[in-house]
C-alpha cells in the first residue's frame, strides 16, 4: 500500500507537527488542514503514518527557525 503524504494526511500531520514543535497529538484531516473537521481517533495504520511523519522530521532535524 501507498503511503499517504498529501495535505492534512496523518504522515503531513505528523511531520507538520514536529517541524512547528507543537507536541506529540495524532490527528489528520480528510478534507485538507484546516477545512472540514480534524479526526483525533486514528486507527493502527493512521497511528503508525502520524508517527512516521513526526520520525522523519525528527531523524532528518528539519524545525522551523522561529527566530
Amino acid at each position: 500500500m501507498k503511503l499517504n503524504k498529501s495535505h492534512g494526511s496523518p504522515h503531513d500531520r505528523g511531520g507538520a507537527d514536529s517541524y512547528y514543535g507543537r507536541s506529540y497529538s495524532p490527528h489528520y484531516w480528510p478534507n485538507g488542514t484546516g477545512h472540514g473537521y480534524k479526526v483525533v481517533d486514528l486507527t493502527e495504520e493512521q497511528l503508525k503514518e502520524y508517527n512516521d511523519g513526526w520520525n522523519e522530521n525528527e531523524d532528518f532535524g528539519h524545525f522551523k527557525d522561529w527566530g
